[in-house]
């Protein structure tokens, strides 16, 4: 099974017809369950992909050559709008709480205005994270039931 975040990114990618392929991926979060995996998924996939976190040197001047910015760190708005190249593609996996209010690790209307493309929080990839697991859950259940 692949870990459902990452495997809800590639979801959104592929429901919106992105291609990752010869493109410069960014990934900011280096986990085990979902920075490390997205990379694996992203390579699988023919992009080039540099994997960052929040004590990265410089980590505005990788993401302004990223054609697609995953950020997972785990940091309220931790991505701004001149981090990000014109047009590129900005996956927010972070959940955070800020003054009582869901928000992600990308500040999303300074980043909006400058993403060709643009996960909201709530309401982007934690959605989709919970299909996901349904998913997993039942092609689980599935590969069980022919097993036996």
């Amino acid at each position: 099974f692949v870990p459902c975040t990452p495997q809800a990114v590639m979801a959104i990618l592929d429901y919106y017809h992105i291609s990752l392929s010869g493109k410069e991926v960014v990934i900011i979060g280096r986990s085990h369950v979902v920075g490390k995996p997205l990379a694996q998924l992203c390579l699988s996939r023919n992009a080039t992909v540099t994997v960052c976190h929040s004590r990265t040197n410089d980590l505005k001047a990788v993401c302004q050559r990223a054609d697609v910015i995953m950020a997972a760190v785990g940091k309220a708005g931790l991505v701004t709008g001149d981090m990000i190249k014109p047009g590129a593609v900005v996956i927010d996996v972070g959940i955070n709480r800020v003054n009582g209010k869901t928000v992600g690790d990308v500040a999303f209307e300074d980043a909006a205005l400058r993403a060709g493309a643009i996960t909201p929080v709530p309401g982007g990839v934690g959605a989709v994270t919970t299909m996901m697991i349904l998913e997993n859950v039942v092609c689980g259940i599935a590969r069980t039931d022919t097993i036996l």
